[in-house]
């Protein structure tokens, strides 16, 4: 069965390279029938906090990337990774090394003199015929894997390719610290080992480290996973991907106004295709996602494409992905959802001409809270003198109103402007910016309609006297 995992570590917010890697992790355990495993490795408890993790778990419940299995801590793990590691010291794999610190900065300096490559130099490493110093009194060793001394790691990467490392040219990393805490590069293969990983799939600022970890898988007797590194996001001017192109976490994009399939729409087209297809429902992701077709060049972000793409799921999604997260963009403003129309049908006045729910939050406030003044210029265009003739036969009209429906509204904005002699949007646009506040909104039958008779007339009337002023008494 294939198992595919995502691992972060707590040391921040889930951020946009790491969903697409989450993705495509998770897309390729749904193709091929498989789990998806989330773990959590804190290993490094100066940088991991528990903010990180909640951070990290909050944005992948809003992605909709779900763990089939219950979420692994490596902190959890300590016991079964100095088991390991004291199985590796019996079989001769691993060693101590007393190297202080001092003596292995002098040694880096010795061999940066000689502009050699810095590494350890095996000085504690057991060796046939090789006597070794007595252990320093009081110092807490390091515990060194014993890396090949020969032949080479051969890595067929599914992305990149086949790719070669000479065993001379990796180090006898070390694989727990002098309080005996594990690293990165050894928990990392243990627990791929345990939780059967048949893929590995990360960033490819991972691959140095892949030849270590697939000695150590050999030294444990094991069969390493299959490798899919995964090339970066560059902004799109070819720069490293930052805040300023697009480089934020994945509840920014939230707040911004995404929804989650539009995001992972986006992400998935970084770096992988499928023909010329631009937009995929996620059960259409599940079925065609393929390393055949991730390109091993980096992807650019381009936010404009974002945008766009999430307009189109914003145009179709149905209404219940969109209204929780309308809903949620509301309050953000400190509106009350409940205080106005049905959200479906603001939703469905709005979703065409907005690319974000909180564009569409924005515009749609009025409907939720009484405007708190009139945008200056829309006011002083459409608020005149000229308009108190349309305001005030428009208030009639629309008060006489047997039934409140669009086409009711619709006709009696018709006939006003029939029997003033002025053009409809000599109309409509003093109604507009005098129920809105603005001389934007949806098409006014519409706005009329989700307004509602009250809220509309007395609005109307509002106009009507900040276009009279102040009056004296």
């Amino acid at each position: 069965m294939t198992v595919t995992r995502f691992a972060p570590s707590p040391t921040g917010y889930l951020h946009i390279g790491g969903a697409r890697t989450a993705l495509f992790s998770y897309l390729y355990a749904r193709r091929n029938g498989g789990q998806f495993v989330l773990r959590i490795e804190d290993t490094d408890r100066e940088r991991s906090t528990q903010a990180a993790v909640d951070a990290i778990f909050e944005g992948m419940h809003w992605l909709g990337l779900k763990s089939d299995v219950e979420v692994v801590y490596q902190t959890q793990r300590f016991d079964r990774y100095k088991a390991l590691i004291a199985q590796m010291l019996e079989a001769g794999t691993a060693y101590r090394c007393y190297a202080s610190k001092d003596e292995l900065d002098q040694m880096r300096a010795e061999q940066q003199a000689r502009k050699e490559k810095p590494r350890y130099d095996g000085r504690w490493r057991p060796a046939p015929g090789k006597t070794l110093p007595p252990p320093p009194a009081g110092v807490d060793p390091v515990i060194r894997f014993c890396n090949p001394l020969e032949g080479e790691v051969v890595l067929n990467d599914l992305i990149k390719g086949e790719m070669r490392f000479a065993n001379t040219e990796l180090d006898d990393l070390v694989i727990a610290r002098g309080d005996g805490t594990p690293t990165y590069n050894f928990c990392v293969v243990v627990d791929d080992l345990d939780m059967g990983i048949t893929h590995v799939i990360r960033g490819d600022d991972h691959v140095n480290n892949t030849p270590k970890q697939m000695n150590i898988f050999k030294a444990l007797g094991a069969e390493p996973p299959a490798y899919a590194h995964v090339s970066m996001i560059l902004g799109g001017d070819g720069a490293k991907l930052s805040k300023r192109h697009g480089a934020l976490g994945v509840m920014e994009y939230r707040a911004m106004g995404f929804l989650p399939d539009g995001l992972l729409n986006y992400l998935v087209r970084l770096g992988w295709s499928h023909g010329d297809q631009e937009l995929f429902t996620r059960a259409e992701m599940e079925q065609l996602f393929d390393f055949d077709h991730v390109s091993s060049s980096p992807a650019r972000f381009d936010m404009e494409k974002a945008y766009w793409v999430n307009h189109q799921y914003l145009k179709t999604a149905p209404m219940e992905v969109v209204v929780p997260e309308f809903d949620w963009h509301l309050r953000r403003l400190q509106l009350d959802p409940a205080a106005g129309p049905a959200l479906e049908a603001v939703i469905d006045a709005q979703r065409e001409r907005c690319r974000t729910l909180a564009e569409m939050a924005e515009k749609s406030a009025f409907f939720f809270r009484e405007p708190e003044g009139y945008v200056e210029k829309d006011a002083a265009k459409h608020l005149t003198d000229a308009a108190v003739p349309v305001l005030e036969a428009l208030i009639a009209g629309l008060d006489a109103l047997p039934e409140w429906s669009a086409e009711a509204a619709h006709g009696v904005v018709q006939v006003v402007g029939e029997q003033l002699g002025v053009k409809l949007g000599q109309v409509a646009q003093p109604l507009r910016v005098a129920c809105c506040g603005m001389a934007i909104s949806p098409p006014i039958d519409q706005t009329l309609l989700l307004l509602g008779r009250e809220r509309s007339l007395t609005r109307l009337r509002a106009a009507l006297a900040w276009i009279a002023g102040p009056t004296d008494g």
